[in-house]
């Protein structure tokens, strides 16, 4: 494949776009700031863009990982987004987190340039950007999946089609209330061990091992009573993709009730001043001394 541009390098798009340039794609940087897309460039092989379409023009492949839906307009869709130069036969591939709505929008504007769209939200945080290892979720056609899934081998693990536009997204949001779900129950468990006397650093090893492990549970249950935060997915992120969540429910008539009672708990824990802590923040409010 030929120029492969790569649109938001924030902790997540930087060290993706890294991948692309170190399998030996031909990678044209853009971003918001220009100083980190400078940054990128000093440390990877590959050329700086300022604006989307400058980064898009004669690409054949297209990524963005940017913040939230009107980002993915602001860069794709806008006068100086990647669609108003990108050619027909090219590909976008949005890694951003975003609302099944966008995806369906996205996609019916794309294709009516002949330009192919694929939703594709990841898992795996900045850990897994960094290392190479994301689980990626994506809905589209199976062709132009077909055409842009090597380039994703470059920061993936596994990287799935679920269905048409919007299925990775719907997956996504799958990811996330699951997450949650998992992330208040340790949190409560850990506070209960601690309560009672347990050591509770032994307590979390044999768990490990039984029905209740989980990959939160040995990658952030040590730091958890520790009282580290200061790392990993935001609560900010977490508490805007629950958001999306609970929209679509609203749509689509799913219960969420638990999850509306941990994203109240989470903006407890932005009240607290953890709006940029990780999601395994939700320990601290069971306990007013904190850990």
């Amino acid at each position: 494949m030929g120029i492969v541009a790569f649109i938001g390098l924030g902790v997540m798009g930087a060290p993706m776009a890294g991948h692309l340039a170190s399998a030996g794609h031909d990678v044209r940087v853009c971003n918001r700031s220009i100083s980190k897309a400078q940054q990128w460039a000093g440390q990877h092989r590959g050329t700086v863009a300022t604006t989307p379409a400058e980064a898009a023009a004669g690409a054949d492949a297209v990524f963005v990982c940017v913040g939230n839906d009107d980002d993915v307009r602001k860069v794709v869709l806008a006068p100086d987004g990647a669609l108003s130069t990108l050619v027909p036969g090219a590909v976008i591939v949005d890694h951003t987190t975003a609302s099944a709505t966008l995806a369906h929008e996205v996609a019916a504007v794309a294709e009516a340039r002949g330009v192919g769209f694929v939703d594709a939200p990841v898992s795996g945080g900045q850990a897994g950007a960094a290392s190479g290892t994301l689980t990626i979720m994506c809905g589209g056609d199976p062709a132009v999946f077909a055409a842009v899934a090597p380039l994703m081998a470059a920061y993936s693990r596994a990287c799935t089609l679920l269905g048409p536009s919007g299925s990775g997204q719907l997956t996504k949001m799958v990811n996330q209330i699951a997450i949650a779900g998992v992330l208040q129950g340790l949190a409560e468990a850990l506070d209960f061990g601690r309560r009672a006397g347990l050591d509770i650093d032994t307590a979390i090893d044999v768990i490990s091992k039984g029905a209740a492990g989980s990959w939160q549970l040995d990658n952030r249950g040590s730091t958890m009573v520790r009282g580290e935060f200061e790392f990993g997915f935001a609560v900010q992120w977490m508490r805007k993709d629950l958001d999306i969540c609970i929209d679509e429910a609203q749509r689509n008539g799913a219960e969420l009730a638990t999850t509306k009672i941990i994203d109240g708990y989470y903006a407890e824990i932005v009240d607290m001043g953890g709006a940029r802590w990780d999601t395994s923040s939700l320990i601290r409010r069971l306990r007013s001394t904190g850990f």
